[in-house]
């Protein structure tokens, strides 16, 4: 996989942002884009356990921001 992407969105009930990646099984969210960006890329690590199979892009579709 090269790329993932992030579909980002405005949490209406906590606040704050929350994120999901298209076709895997990965949400996070955070108080902020700068930490959501932080946990995004955490995110995907945990995922991919390994290096080689970690996508090289991560790309945010910002969702009604």
């Amino acid at each position: 996989m090269s790329e993932i992407v992030f579909h980002v969105e405005e949490d209406p009930v906590d606040g704050g942002y929350v994120a999901h990646a298209l076709g895997q099984g990965i949400t996070t969210q955070a108080e902020c884009i700068a930490d959501l960006k932080r946990m995004i890329r955490d995110a995907v690590c945990c995922h991919f356990d390994k290096p080689a199979a970690r996508p090289k892009i991560i790309l945010l579709k910002m969702l009604d921001l």
